[in-house]
């Protein structure tokens, strides 16, 4: 069984590459901790179990790893790469589909509907696609007075080129796109 491995622009992350879809079409999952997986995913909880794995990142045809600050990678990806060949092996789902409540549950003003669905569509098509390309996933949080909020994940969790990426790259393009929006912020979560 063949898995790739890809460097990021994180040094502490690597994007493992099984050959097959992992999350397909569904939201992709990210785990900061083995806490937080609470039986959502057998793969993300299998790779916790290796106490250098500092954070998994399950996106659509790939997993991202992130190795504590103290672990060498020449140490840990053999251990990741067993792991990950034994569980595709046993032929177990990569996560246990779940029903979450929607994030907004207030009705917006249909103007603000309408740049919050221009937001979504522009991180959806330009964005995201990139960003998975690197081994991460940027998810929008809220708009509110001109500030789109969002969340990076994966290899962009922690990444030294994220501040530069949200402020040069994306803020710019939705600064471009969407007048309504006057700036980006990242938050945790």
């Amino acid at each position: 069984m063949l898995i790739d491995i890809e460097t990021t622009p994180n040094p502490a992350t690597l994007k493992f590459l099984p050959g097959r879809s992992v999350m397909g079409n569904n939201t992709p999952l990210n785990f900061s901790s083995r806490d937080e997986v609470e039986g959502r995913s057998p793969l993300a909880e299998k790779l916790f179990s290796i106490a250098e794995v500092k954070l998994v990142f399950l996106g659509h045809d790939f997993v991202s790893v992130t190795k504590a600050d103290n672990a060498d990678w020449s140490e840990v990806r053999p251990l990741i790469l067993a792991a990950l060949t034994s569980f595709l092996e046993s032929g177990q789902a990569f996560f246990i589909a779940q029903n979450s409540p929607e994030s907004q549950d207030v009705s917006l003003p249909p103007e603000e509907e309408e740049v919050i669905s221009r937001i979504k569509d522009l991180l959806d098509t330009r964005v995201r696609p990139a960003v998975a390309g690197d081994g991460g996933d940027i998810v929008f949080r809220n708009f509110k007075d001109g500030i789109v909020y969002l969340t990076m994940h994966g290899a962009c969790a922690g990444c030294p080129s994220s501040k530069a990426t949200l402020r040069h790259g994306v803020e710019t393009m939705l600064r471009h796109y969407v007048p309504e929006v006057s700036g980006v912020e990242q938050v945790e979560g």
